[in-house]
């Protein structure tokens, strides 16, 4: 009589990354760059010379990208960028889009 081993095949699910989108800042005529650099370091914790670079990205092509994140969090910084813009009067548009 033989003895045998049983082997069961592990399941090899590749774990799952959330779909990405990108954050996007639009340009307008109205809203100070200034305000745009301090957008960029304050909600997406950018190096100033990295937001001064993505501020003249959407002041010269017509858009940026913010950062990219989930869906959820996107979605967050959108809210918050629009937000902070309102308040202090500037018509700053800020979407989001699949990466």
């Amino acid at each position: 009589m033989e003895a045998g081993v049983k082997t069961r095949k592990a399941s090899k699910t590749a774990p799952r990354t959330p779909p990405m989108y990108k954050v996007l800042l639009l340009n307008d005529d109205y809203t100070p760059m200034d305000f745009v650099v301090e957008v960029l370091m304050r909600y997406f914790r950018k190096s100033e010379p990295e937001a001064v670079r993505i501020m003249l990205q959407v002041h010269h092509a017509g858009v940026g990208v913010a950062g990219v994140y989930p869906f959820e969090i996107a979605e967050t910084k959108v809210q918050q960028v629009v937000q902070a813009a309102r308040r202090e009067g500037h018509p700053l548009q800020c979407t989001l889009e699949p990466e």
